[in-house]
């Protein structure tokens, strides 16, 4: 019989972390699942680990090496592999709580639905503090952009998707010489379709690395301004409320400015927001250009 779900985990020269993952998996309680690994390009003993792994037989792991093509690269070729009903992404510096998959798959028997576009349940750091905050007990279903405008819900939480949703979507645009782009741009578009089911359980241990995309948000920005203007558009256009719109307008002008497209104001969907966002966002490009911080984040 298929596993219900599908574990998957990009992987980029972290085979010194990689092993907590692989042990919170053997811990499950239920073993009724696919650990998918994209190891996007690593250059370390990532690959020996993994087939060490395989051989000892504990769990059901497909290993997928690929050239480096950034996080949104590695998540494309997850999404184009999984045939399970259900997946959901551990990264490769998180793990999962002893009795996560066993809480998602008896969750989703009971209420899943193909009117639901799966499940968002909460984050928590190493020592159990939950990630930002619960979401609201009296709800049992919402988008994930609502969670946050609407609930005031704040932090990272960890999503569970229907397969045929993160399928349909189209990929995550690859730009030459660039290796992210935000993941929320998919998140935004299933939104569209259906809402999440609430679940108020732990499925993942998280913590920000310094390497890890999180503590490095700023140098992204830099490197990678052709894929957070394409999100940005994506975002304004199915921005939740005006002042949303307007927030991420100021960030499509600034990432328009590092790629050195001044034709932003043409190419955006929303030209009003864009106009009266374009002196914050070019005070923010000079900002990004200029400091010496690696985060907005409080480490």
């Amino acid at each position: 019989m298929k596993p219900m779900l599908t574990v998957f985990t990009p992987t980029f020269n972290r085979a010194y972390i990689l092993h907590q993952c692989y042990e919170s998996l053997i811990r499950q309680s239920c073993k009724e699942f696919i650990w998918l690994i994209i190891d996007d390009g690593s250059s370390d003993n990532t690959k020996e680990l993994v087939e060490g792994w395989i051989a000892e037989g504990l769990l059901s792991i497909r290993y997928h090496f690929q050239e480096n093509q950034g996080m949104h690269g590695a998540h494309n070729t997850a999404y184009e592999l999984v045939d399970t009903e259900l997946n959901v992404c551990i990264d490769s510096d998180d793990y999962m709580s002893d009795d996560a998959v066993e809480k998602i798959i008896n969750f989703w028997k009971q209420y899943g639905t193909e009117k639901a576009a799966g499940i968002v349940g909460l984050d928590a750091s190493p020592d159990g503090r939950i990630i930002g905050t619960r979401m609201p007990g009296n709800c049992k279903e919402s988008t994930l952009s609502d969670l946050y405008e609407k609930h005031k819900v704040k932090g990272d939480k960890k999503l569970v998707y229907r397969s045929e949703l993160t399928r349909q979507c189209p990929p995550y645009p690859i730009f030459p010489g660039e290796k992210y782009c935000p993941l929320s741009y998919k998140y935004i578009l299933i939104d569209q379709q259906h809402p999440l089911l609430i679940m108020n359980d732990v499925l993942c241990i998280v913590e920000y690395l310094p390497d890890g995309s999180s503590m490095n948000i700023i140098k992204q920005y830099k490197n990678n301004p052709r894929g957070f203007t394409f999100f940005r558009k994506v975002a304004m256009k199915y921005a939740p409320t005006s002042k949303k719109r307007l927030r991420e307008s100021v960030h499509y002008v600034a990432s328009s400015l590092m790629s050195r497209n001044y034709r932003f104001l043409l190419e955006s969907p929303c030209k009003l927001a864009t106009l009266a966002a374009s002196p914050l966002g070019m005070l923010l490009y000079l900002y990004i250009q200029n400091t010496r911080r690696s985060t907005t984040l409080k480490s």
